[in-house]
């Protein structure tokens, strides 16, 4: 999407700035106010409104890591998950790849927690009952 920004200077944006741009609209919140509510609710970390601004006008900025697309996250009121996603395109390219079933994401949610033999002993099992396909790694 291109827009115009006030200083005329015409700029491409993506979506983890159009959605951040969008939310900050939607709830009525001016920079300030939206840095005062941009606080990671895990560990304390702030993101602040000039690092907004220059998301939103597609200045350079240095990507966000997890603590502060948490503080993001809270402010916006919108989900860790799809800033992550959004965010994982827009400074990496990285795209979200979906299963037809919607359980691959739960698993995935849930292989997390297992230690690193857990998830190769699950690892195995799944090839002996669906053998990697031209997709797989």
């Amino acid at each position: 999407m291109t827009v115009m920004i006030e200083n005329q200077h015409e700029t491409e944006t993506t979506e983890f700035a159009d959605l951040i741009r969008s939310r900050r609209a939607e709830l009525k919140l001016s920079l300030d106010r939206f840095e005062k509510k941009c606080v990671d609710p895990v560990t304390g970390t702030r993101v602040k409104s000039s690092w907004v601004y220059r998301l939103e006008t597609g200045e350079p900025v240095i990507p966000p890591r997890l603590p502060q697309l948490r503080a993001l996250a809270a402010a916006a009121s919108v989900p860790l998950e799809r800033l992550q996603d959004a965010a994982a395109r827009q400074f990496f390219g990285i795209e979200r790849v979906w299963a037809e079933s919607g359980e691959a994401s739960a698993l995935v949610r849930r292989a997390g927690r297992l230690t690193e033999d857990q998830r190769e002993q699950l690892l195995r099992l799944i090839d002996a009952f669906a053998p990697p396909g031209p997709e797989a790694d």
